[in-house]
């Protein structure tokens, strides 16, 4: 159940805390009324706009700077022309749109399929529009994300997709399920694991078509920019990382909260908002479990993409948990042993690195690491990174390289077995910062 009084700042929405951003208008974040948006209320708001021009469209969308929202902060508009222009030239095109979130600290997409399904939809629309696709997929795995959709997509007529065949795609769900190649494989009928790449979804994707796959949070800006155009987008955030994100902050012994996030806000602004007394924070997990770990240079930073890439580090899905009682080698361990148990088993780098490097962060954690485990485990961080045929050992590899990077009196720490906060109880969560259940069969 959701539920919102009148004047509050904040809205429950299953087990995470919906807040408003200070000064900053949401965008995507609406504050829910019981069960998902419908039709009407959509529409009555502006939603589903006739679409004069599709080219006009992508025009804007270019000027507008919208960077995916998934992970790797791809513009969308690149994704769009490659495959518009596939279908110019006499293909079939298809659009996915992915909401198979498999970052177990995200839970920015469920909130937008489950709450504002035909947000995401409208957003699917317009794709499909400017590609020229003629079938479209909602992939997901969360059962009440599939339900919302089905719901809001019986709203709808078939002129409303122009013609266009909406598929819900429902999947088990797993860290690589999401990735774009894995999406693909399972609409395709095999197992939701990556593929190698070359060919990438744009190149051949669903049925071996040129396919756009876009993050559920990237499709819903677009009917945004749809109404108000690109200038209106860039009001606010950064040149280089224009417009808002969704960010799920956890740890610091707050519950869990999606903001709506201006790109360029300071960090300190966050910890303010979330009631986190800024001398307490050791650093942060970004990006979920993939950017790796930030040391307290991270309270002087702001939240865009090209900030917290200096600082070696990423924003990615716009998860971070801020670390505060947690030891961040201990944190690390965990994140590690997670990969190792969720790696797809396909590559033996991956299979084999990830072990390896877990077997080392426990060891690490528990303080009977050697200096040779170590060096190994630097070593590994570094030869191994790009090994795999998705992003899991590239997760892995930039969890082990940041911890030995960002906090190296702390990996001293633990090599002499003196860590006061492990002694007392260390941290070994199975899905570190975990929000929301993951039984999502349908």
């Amino acid at each position: 159940m959701t539920s919102i009084e009148e004047g509050e700042r904040t809205c429950t929405a299953t087990d995470v805390i919906v807040a408003l951003w200070p000064n900053c208008t949401p965008r995507l974040l609406r504050p829910p009324v019981a069960g998902p948006e419908n039709y009407a209320d959509y529409s009555n708001a502006g939603g589903y706009r006739a679409l004069a021009d599709a080219d006009t469209l992508l025009d804007q969308i270019e000027l507008s700077g919208l960077l995916g929202r998934g992970g790797a902060a791809f513009p969308i508009a690149t994704k769009l022309r490659t495959v518009r222009d596939a279908g110019r030239r006499g293909l079939d095109t298809v659009v996915v749109a992915n909401g198979e979130e498999g970052e177990p600290a995200s839970i920015k997409d469920r909130w937008l399929l489950r709450h504002r399904p035909h947000l995401v939809l409208d957003g699917l629309r317009l794709a499909t529009a400017m590609v020229g696709a003629r079938r479209a997929y909602v992939y997901v795995s969360d059962v009440q994300s599939a339900s919302a959709v089905r719901a809001a997509l019986a709203e709808l007529t078939v002129e409303t997709f122009g013609h266009v065949a909406v598929t819900v795609q429902t999947v088990e769900p797993g860290y690589v399920a999401g990735e774009e190649t894995a999406a693909v494989r399972r609409i395709n009928g095999g197992p939701a694991k990556p593929t190698d790449k070359p060919p990438r979804p744009f190149e051949a994707g669903v049925s071996g078509l040129p396919t756009m796959v876009s993050n559920v949070e990237t499709l819903a800006n677009l009917p945004y920019i749809h109404q108000y155009g690109a200038k209106s987008f860039r009001d606010v955030g950064t040149p280089m990382s224009p417009g808002t994100f969704l960010a799920t902050i956890t740890g610091a012994g707050k519950p869990a909260t999606l903001y709506e996030i201006p790109y360029g806000a300071a960090f300190s602004t966050l910890l303010a908002a979330h009631g986190v007394v800024a001398n307490t924070v050791r650093g942060a997990l970004m990006g979920g479990y993939f950017a790796g770990l930030v040391n307290t240079d991270i309270l002087d930073a702001t939240l865009d993409h090209e900030t917290i890439r200096r600082l070696g580090s990423g924003l990615g899905c716009g998860a971070i948990s801020i670390l505060t009682d947690d030891c961040p080698v201990a944190v690390a361990a965990s994140v590690m042993s997670y990969f190792d148990r969720e790696n797809a088993g396909q590559c033996g780098s991956c299979f084999n690195g990830t072990a390896a490097m877990a077997d080392v962060m426990s060891a690490l954690r528990d303080g009977v690491a050697t200096q040779d485990d170590v060096k190994r485990l630097e070593r590994w961080s570094v030869v191994l990174h790009g090994r795999g045929a998705c992003g899991t050992l590239d997760g892995a590899t930039n969890i082990a390289e940041s911890l030995l990077r960002q906090f190296p009196q702390l990996v001293a720490g633990h090599l002499a077995n003196e860590c006061p906060t492990c002694e007392v109880v260390a941290f070994t969560a199975e899905r570190p910062y975990e929000v929301g259940a993951r039984h999502c069969r349908d």
